[in-house]
């Protein structure tokens, strides 16, 4: 416990020192979005289906500057939000933030994720990005947090992926070493580790790494602390991942990036070795495509799930006609043929789909089914599924 506490303190006094993430406050709401942020969005995602309501309760576990905690706000119009986060330096950054983007819908908590108990309710959407592999005890966390999940309510997670750090473990131990005895004064941390990159030969393994993958953000020092001097850093595969999550007593939605995890990409050329992977399980066929592609996995981002979270099937054509079709509300560049989709990849519409989205964006009010819109717009059941498979559309059961 003493450990624990040591740890859980050094943690506490790297984010006083370089609070984190270090984007400005800005006078108006942040641009773009993060669709996992997007209370509409993630819940269309995970179930299938528009969610019944929009007034909920939204927990912000381990916030930092409030960052994502201003995302939340501003996402969800009609949700009250709540940040917690260990860091008293890194709170005042967020209700800044929160407070100069009228982000007035939310309330802060000094509190670390062990302690969310004192915090009164349950939530319908938890989200708790790049904290739990900060913590020396991630699964007490993540059993901390699952009772203040709500029945039928989401837990978005982001851990980092050992796979596709392993560059970034060797370097914060080689900086742990010549620290020495200075370990844990941070400024002297990534003092050393800008010495050391900048001393080694262009064509060494980190410092290529660094280059292709990192050092954009890194150019902040807050950055830079983050990764490579943090005092606590707990790194998965797959097979460490699930033991968190069976952990939890959650449901495993998904990964929230599911092409991926698509093991055809890696090895569809090959019949046989597709058909051997037929009698793997879901969670070894993970492990596969994580040891085949290591260098992507830097991350795991994925959703939990409190049971009962009731899962539409829209293969049935009857379902799919009576069903009532809503705009996704992330898009970028909308009203266009050409656009930036839910993930910010382009998206080129026919004109039919086109058709088929103005009047989906036009819905909330007269709720048009399916099959009434085809009436007057020739897209198809073909084409309203491609829409759907591509998460432009939400559907709600009529």
């Amino acid at each position: 416990m003493e450990i624990n506490q040591n740890t859980t303190s050094a943690v506490q006094r790297l984010y006083d020192t370089y609070p984190f993430p270090p984007e400005p406050l800005l006078d108006s709401p942040p641009p773009g979005y993060n669709w996992r942020w997007n209370w509409l969005a993630a819940y269309s995602f995970c179930t299938g289906q528009k969610p019944q309501k929009q007034d909920i309760r939204i927990l912000d576990a381990g916030c930092g500057t409030g960052v994502g905690t201003e995302y939340l706000v501003h996402l969800n119009p009609h949700a009250h939000v709540t940040g917690i986060d260990l860091s008293s330096g890194a709170l005042a950054v967020a209700s800044e933030r929160c407070q100069r983007s009228g982000a007035n819908r939310v309330e802060f908590h000094h509190l670390s994720l062990y302690d969310v108990a004192q915090v009164p309710g349950e939530f319908d959407l938890i989200n708790c990005v790049g904290v739990l592999h900060h913590l020396p005890d991630p699964i007490r966390g993540i059993q901390s947090l699952a009772p203040k999940l709500a029945p039928g309510g989401l837990m978005h997670i982001f851990v980092y992926g050992e796979q596709g750090r392993w560059e970034i473990q060797l370097m914060q131990k080689a900086i742990a070493l010549l620290q020495g005895d200075k370990r844990g004064d941070y400024r002297d941390g990534v003092k050393v580790g800008r010495q050391i990159f900048a001393s080694l030969p262009e064509d060494n393994r980190l410092v290529k790494r660094e280059k292709e993958r990192w050092s954009l953000e890194n150019q902040r020092d807050e950055c830079f602390a983050d990764m490579y001097v943090h005092p606590q850093e707990i790194d998965y595969n797959i097979e460490t991942l699930f033991e968190l999550i069976d952990a939890s007593g959650l449901e495993f939605i998904g990964f929230s990036n599911p092409k991926y995890w698509q093991l055809e990409r890696l090895l569809g050329k090959n019949p046989e070795l597709m058909e051997r992977a037929q009698g793997l399980s879901d969670r070894e066929r993970y492990r596969l495509i994580e040891l085949l592609d290591p260098e992507a996995v830097t991350h795991y981002e994925f959703f939990l799930a409190r049971p009962p979270l009731t899962k539409v099937d829209w293969s049935h054509e009857r379902a799919l006609l009576s069903a009532i079709p809503d705009r996704n509300p992330c898009m970028d560049g909308w009203p266009s043929r050409c656009l930036f989709n839910y993930d910010y990849q382009i998206v080129n519409l026919s004109e039919s789909e086109f058709e088929f989205l103005q009047v989906c964006d036009a819905n909330s009010e007269k709720r048009r089914t399916v099959e009434e819109i085809l009436t007057d717009v020739p897209v198809g059941l073909t084409g309203v599924r491609s829409l759907l498979d591509q998460q432009l559309i939400m559907l709600t059961p009529s």
